[in-house]
């Protein structure tokens, strides 16, 4: 008769009449509890074709780490049958895990939930008790599988950014409306960047209605040469990133003459809302000194003011007002950014008035994520992270879903 305790293994390994429990060791002292199971006789199916076959014989005993069970470690061991078909010699699938891993379904699951919460894969390996590289195989392993289930459609606003990976660079490339990161890419020479945007996206070339992306010369030419029919726009977040270092630069050249700017960056560039007490005060007072750096700040903001504008003809008639109005007063380092701004008019033009713009916020998830891992050595982790923690996708295998 089946003891309540063979029922909860039976019910947490997916066992069904064809395996038997045959016995479970408790090591207290290694704190570990061992799970023996065999194939009770009966059909076996060949994984390759999906017929009957007849058994060949066992294969050498073979573990798989489960979930643990109270303060134990819980391993689960079997000699798995191998059954003689038409395709030759195969060992038979068995419930608890895929083939070729040394873990069970339920232990990557909870794996792939541990991780999620504590987003450190050093932390969750010490959690588990195991290597960090089990970890670290499973995070791969989920992030293609959901790569495979994914079905790319309904996407019609697409955001191209960069991402510095010392020393080089990584193209991100994101659903602007879901707020989910769909690749990360190698590179951002035209070359990579077109074999990226074309492999994803190529399919939906019709169905993309907008892409934003900042003024790196390859991201335009590949988003108008692979998409004609979308509108390009250059991401309001950069286009601040942009009167932001021209500001910081005029202080930088200011605060030579004048002490008052010593200290005073986050005071200059953060918004009026963002601003501590002694920011304030900071900002207040350099802008009675009627300095370059006040005008510059100043053509931030009617720069902002721009993106009020409810349509295309009022964003460009405010946009060539305020580059004549950047041409009086000849801030230089202001100027240089106004010309850069009117090399590309369309696509800031586009950005005036339209509110596609998410790469403040996919830029703030990718950091969290370096951070957070304390660096990555190698491409491959750094992408597969992103894609982990931000790119939507459907990680756990069959068993939990």
């Amino acid at each position: 008769m089946e003891t309540v305790l063979d029922s909860v293994v039976r019910h947490s390994l997916q066992l069904g009449s064809d395996w038997k429990i045959d016995r479970m060791l408790l090591d207290a002292e290694a704190q570990r509890i061992d799970i023996y199971i065999s194939h009770a006789g009966g059909p076996l199916i060949c994984p390759k074709t999906g017929e009957t076959g007849t058994l060949y014989d066992h294969r050498t005993e073979r573990s798989w780490r489960h979930l643990d069970w109270f303060q134990f470690r819980c391993f689960v061991h079997c000699r798995v049958p191998r059954v003689q078909s038409s395709s030759g010699v195969n060992t038979i699938e068995v419930p608890w895990s895929s083939a070729s891993q040394r873990y069970t379904e339920a232990f990557e699951s909870w794996t792939i939930r541990l991780l999620q919460a504590t987003k450190n894969q050093t932390k969750t390996a010490q959690l588990l008790r195991c290597k960090f590289d089990v970890v670290n195989r499973i995070l791969h392993r989920s992030v293609a599988r959901g790569e495979q289930r994914r079905v790319l459609q309904g996407i019609s606003h697409v955001s191209v950014d960069e991402k510095a990976i010392h020393p080089k660079y990584a193209t991100v490339v994101s659903d602007s409306e879901r707020g989910v990161v769909l690749d990360v890419g190698q590179g951002r020479d035209k070359n990579s960047v077109k074999a990226l945007l074309w492999g994803l996206l190529g399919d939906l070339k019709d169905e993309i209605q907008t892409i934003t992306t900042d003024m790196w010369k390859a991201y335009i030419s590949c988003v108008t040469e692979l998409f004609p029919n979308a509108t390009l726009i250059h991401d309001r977040f950069h286009l601040i990133q942009y009167l932001n270092k021209a500001i910081d630069q005029v202080r930088r050249r200011e605060v030579k003459q004048h002490d008052e700017l010593k200290h005073s960056r986050y005071a200059l560039l953060k918004n009026e809302a963002n601003r501590t007490a002694n920011q304030e005060d900071i900002f207040q007072a350099i802008q009675k000194l009627n300095l370059q750096v006040s005008i510059a700040w100043r053509f931030r903001e009617d720069f902002k003011a721009i993106f009020r504008c409810c349509s295309l003809a009022d964003a460009k008639k405010y946009f060539k007002l305020w580059l004549e109005s950047v041409d009086e007063e000849a801030v230089k380092e202001v100027v240089q950014i106004a010309e850069m701004f009117e090399r590309h008019r369309e696509g800031v033009c586009n950005a005036l008035c339209h509110e596609q713009s998410n790469a403040r916020a996919c830029n703030g998830k990718i950091q969290e994520v370096k951070t957070v891992g304390r660096g990555y050595r190698t491409f491959k982790n750094f992408r597969s992270a992103i894609l982990f923690f931000h790119g939507g996708l459907e990680l756990h295998p069959q068993y939990s879903r």
